[in-house]
């Protein structure tokens, strides 16, 4: 989560997305958003965004994808994942559900394909490979 990290994140030479992605959204500069959570187990300022964002989509500005599974190792949860985009960036979410289902450790290559999704510039993911990502990371 971002406040854990805030002053860590205050250092990168450029805004990370989280808790920006509906305003970088609306602007054109963010093409996909990426949620996900245990049903029932939303915070309710998750629950407050996701509704901003359908807003969005209900006035056609946006598109949504929702995913709901059994949590693999505890049957008793369902997982969600949210994907909103932007109109004609819909092949994100396929894409993004692949990467996620990749066999193998993730890899600086993976990192890349993730964030090039999201829509990070080419050199904010280099500055973020390159200098690592937060010290809890490791």
């Amino acid at each position: 989560m971002l406040d854990m990290h805030s002053e860590w994140f205050r250092q990168l030479p450029y805004l990370v997305h989280t808790n920006r992605e509906l305003g970088l959204m609306l602007r054109g500069t963010k093409p996909l958003a990426y949620f996900a959570d245990f049903i029932g187990r939303e915070p309710d300022i998750c629950t407050r965004y996701w509704r901003m964002f359908d807003r969005h989509v209900a006035a056609g500005r946006l598109t949504k994808r929702e995913l709901i599974e059994p949590c693999p190792g505890a049957p008793q949860l369902e997982y969600r994942m949210l994907f909103y985009t932007l109109p004609g960036h819909e092949w994100r979410i396929d894409a993004m559900l692949a990467l996620l289902n990749e066999p193998g450790a993730w890899s600086d290559d993976r990192e890349r394909r993730f964030g090039e999704l999201l829509g990070y510039e080419t050199w904010q993911i280099d500055h973020w490979l390159t200098h690592g990502r937060s010290p809890t990371d490791a």
